[in-house]
């Protein structure tokens, strides 16, 4: 397939204005740097907490609003096997934001925290919170995985452009701004990326529909006249148990990113986090609508009479390209174009996102509470060997063991540098981007989500019960197999099937595996807490020095006597 000329130096048009922007957002970084004296590393990370209402709901719309969100609904809409009601992403976004506007903003903005791993590292400690970097981390490197492969599949399509290259292009743009300018590249360059989105998806909406290969898409809800199915779908009483795993993964999910809680923490103030949730779920559940009716066109076309010809994309296993091939043989060259800078856009604004996400955790939480102290203190060590001196030795630890910000600036951008890399070279080589899209949340979904319920809304849970809901969930996820990774299932639970030699698990596995977490924090922290407590279990065996830690913390609040309280009260009366 030759090289669509014009195409190609319209999208390198596209590419070459949000470097600009984000460039210029790099300087008002900087700018904002100035201001905030001794404290740059949190105008990178959470823009000074000085984004407003609306840039707020177009950062978190956009990061939302990716790849994997537009061609995984088209081509959930598009495939046979499943239709408009296996394409979940539209309501389950809206039920992520409205949850986290309700039950997650508030007790996050309101305790200043800089990352989602900062309760971890204030109620367990250090050692644990380095423990759900790692879901975290991978979590991430799937997700910009899966948007990359998404927009490698639509240049390959439409522009007939080397999907590598493609990919490595788009990787390499995204990188440079978000390694310049942090949160405040990231947030402008969204605004300009979701507009453009908004407006070049839904002016392909009236070509697709009068296009003469497309049947009236309504009279095709019910019965496809090419292949008998309905795009509106059907979900059978034995698939009910996948359908609402799904559903829960994409809806509940998201609550443990980190880009989220990015976009809730650089708010002004604890309300204006909730109302940048709330005013994102209408805004994302928008946004998905063309891809729903992109997915039913698709359905509705005799493919025949275009030049991609029979067998159908389904046929030929690229369903997950339906949308850019739906663009690009049922559209005008100009509207497929401006398609193709809508998935261009659509990766970039999660990509950036995702890369400052990860290098957020690692820096904030990871380097400079833990690695950065560990390093220096046997530096230190030597140092205060060579010096006799003491007094002069005192100062220079305290003094040494503290990372500037210069540095941990550094951290963030090598760790953006890392990340897309890593995301990049497994972009290559899938076809399903809507299998990417489910499988980038699952250690989420199953560890993290319920340790962040439990540290945010249950007072009692310790680092033992978090340890407990780690292990548990993360066995329970790993026993179940993942196809898509090739790992065969250990648990096969009620109303598996085998086909092609795949094992599939139609049970709700994943939500098993999340609920046994929480249940298995709640339960073990509070059977230690009683146990050590009412001294059934010897003190000695606190390891972790949990119940230690708070025996000093009530001793150092010491109860004032009941004689000395009414000597008080009767002076002062």
């Amino acid at each position: 397939m030759a090289v669509d000329v014009p195409g190609l130096v319209a999208v390198l048009v596209f590419y070459l204005v949000i470097l600009v922007i984000g460039i210029w957002a790099s300087r008002k970084s900087k700018k904002m740097e100035k201001t905030c004296a001794g404290n740059k590393s949190e105008v990178t990370i959470v823009g000074g907490r000085n984004i407003s209402v609306l840039v707020g709901v177009f950062t978190m719309t956009a990061t939302w609003v990716g790849g994997g969100y537009i061609m995984g609904t088209a081509e959930a809409v598009y495939s046979p096997t499943r239709g408009l009601i296996w394409a979940m992403g539209p309501p389950a976004y809206l039920i992520n934001f409205v949850l986290g506007g309700l039950f997650f903003a508030k007790p996050m903005r309101s305790k200043r925290y800089v990352t989602m791993l900062d309760p971890f590292q204030h109620r367990y400690g250090n050692a644990f919170t380095a423990t759900l970097l790692l879901p975290a981390l991978v979590s991430d490197i799937l997700w910009v995985a899966c948007i990359l492969a998404a927009l490698g599949g639509t240049m390959s399509v439409i522009l007939g452009l080397s999907s590598a290259l493609s990919i490595v292009i788009s990787a390499v743009v995204s990188v440079i701004y978000t390694f310049l300018g942090g949160l405040y590249s990231v947030a402008y360059t969204d605004i300009i990326q979701l507009s453009f989105i908004f407006v070049s998806m839904w002016l392909c909406i009236p070509f697709l529909l009068l296009s003469p290969a497309v049947t009236d898409i309504s009279q095709t809800a019910h019965i496809n006249q090419t292949n008998g199915n309905s795009w509106l779908g059907e979900l059978e009483l034995a698939d009910a148990g996948k359908w609402a795993d799904e559903m829960m993964l994409l809806a509940l999910g998201g609550l443990a990113y980190q880009a989220l809680y990015q976009r809730i923490l650089s708010a002004a103030s604890s309300a204006q986090a909730q109302v940048t949730c709330f005013a994102a779920a209408g805004t994302a559940f928008i946004m998905g609508i063309p891809s729903v009716v992109i997915g039913a066109v698709a359905a509705s076309a005799d493919w025949n009479q275009t030049a991609y010809g029979l067998p159908p994309p389904f046929e030929r296993g690229e369903a997950g390209k339906i949308l850019p091939l739906a663009l690009n043989y049922l559209t005008p060259t100009w509207v497929s174009v401006l398609g193709i800078g809508s998935v261009a856009a659509a990766v970039m604004s999660s990509m950036d996102s995702v890369l400052l996400s990860s290098a957020s955790m690692f820096t904030q939480n990871i380097y400079k509470t833990t690695l950065r102290k560990q390093v220096c203190v046997f530096e230190c060590v030597w140092f205060s060997i060579k010096q006799s001196n003491s007094i002069f030795t005192i100062p220079f630890l305290s003094l040494f063991l503290q990372a500037s910000e210069r540095e941990l600036h550094w951290v963030i951008r090598v760790s953006v540098l890392l990340v897309g890399l890593a995301g990049t070279g497994l972009a290559f080589g899938d076809d399903s981007v809507f299998a990417l899209w489910l499988v980038n949340g699952d250690l989420l979904y199953c560890v993290i989500l319920p340790q962040l319920i439990c540290v945010l809304h249950w007072h009692y849970a310790n680092t033992y019960g978090a340890i407990s809901g780690y292990v548990v969930g993360l066995l329970l996820r790993g026993l179940s197999g993942e196809p898509l990774l090739g790992i065969p299932p250990v648990i096969l639970y009620p109303g598996w099937r085998e086909e092609d030699g795949v094992i599939t698990q139609y049970f709700p596995y994943r939500t098993l595996a999340m609920l046994s977490s929480v249940i298995s924090i709640t339960t073990v922290s509070w059977l230690v807490e009683l146990g050590f407590c009412h001294q059934l279990i010897p003190q000695s065996w606190d390891f972790l020095g949990v119940f230690e830690e708070k025996k000093e913390a009530e001793a150092e609040e010491v109860p004032v006597p009941l004689e000395e309280k009414n000597n008080i009260l009767n002076t002062k009366f």
